[in-house]
């Protein structure tokens, strides 16, 4: 390994942590396809616990979930992110942001209109909403409902039904995150840090456009993990595909 290789993959992985995407449009995404530097950014990678996804006109890097040298706790987060206020507002948050990847994570067709029309806020309202409904149901006949998943199910279901809509004037809910409409401008928010999505119409009825990085990571990541096809299988019902085909709404 050449003193040469290794200057160019440390500026293509330190790239990678400062931006998180490289498009086709950099300088590095053709130095990162050089065999022999490419396969010293997936050492400097797999060293610090993260992961390289590799598309046809972009390169992502993310934390791998467990042993990286990046991965930050609660209380870390809650720092970072000052939207995070509890734990329990981080499991609905969680509930809201894994409810938007279930409505987009479907066939073509509903990428392609999701990608185009977005899905804005009240929409996903509706969603999250008609899950924990569903939860909640299931809760007065199974009380270890979610146990096996790790989570804790009452304590999301009581939150969310004891919150607020919003209120009258937008610009309060949307900073409000005790509110349902707060909340999700909140998990957006988180999504959007990431260059995961655009938030569009922020002041009049805002909706969130998935990115092409977002359905990358969910093909060339997400279907990887078995936690991630879990709690998908748990948002997923029947309403959802109701409410996707009136998403801009």
């Amino acid at each position: 390994m050449s003193a040469e290789t290794i200057k160019k993959a440390s500026g293509v992985y330190f790239t990678l942590l400062k931006e998180k995407v490289i498009d086709e449009t950099s300088e590095h995404f053709q130095t990162y396809f050089e065999p022999e530097v490419r396969q010293t950014v997936l050492l400097l990678a797999d060293e610090s616990g993260t992961y390289i996804i590799e598309s046809p006109k972009r390169i992502q890097l993310v934390v791998q979930p467990t042993g990286s040298v990046f991965a930050t706790n609660f209380t870390h987060m809650k720092d970072k992110h000052k939207q995070v206020e509890t734990k329990k507002h981080f499991h609905l948050m969680s509930v809201v942001m894994m409810s938007f990847l279930a409505s987009i994570d479907r066939n073509q067709a509903a990428r392609i209109r999701t990608k185009r029309e977005g899905i804005s806020y009240y929409a996903l309202e509706r969603q999250v909403n008609d899950v924990i409904m569903n939860w909640d149901s299931i809760l007065k006949t199974q009380s270890n409902f979610g146990e096996n998943e790790k989570i804790d199910m009452k304590e999301v279901v009581t939150t969310w039904k004891y919150m607020e809509v919003d209120t009258d004037d937008y610009g309060a809910r949307k900073a409000n995150r005790r509110t349902r409409i707060g909340l999700i401008a909140s998990s957006m928010k988180l999504l959007e840090g990431e260059g995961l999505i655009v938030i569009l119409d922020r002041d009049d009825i805002p909706k969130a456009i998935p990115k092409q990085e977002l359905f990358e990571r969910i093909d060339y990541l997400y279907h990887d993990y078995d936690r991630y096809e879990m709690f998908k299988k748990l948002i997923s019902t029947e309403e959802d595909e109701e409410h996707a085909e009136d998403s801009s709404n």
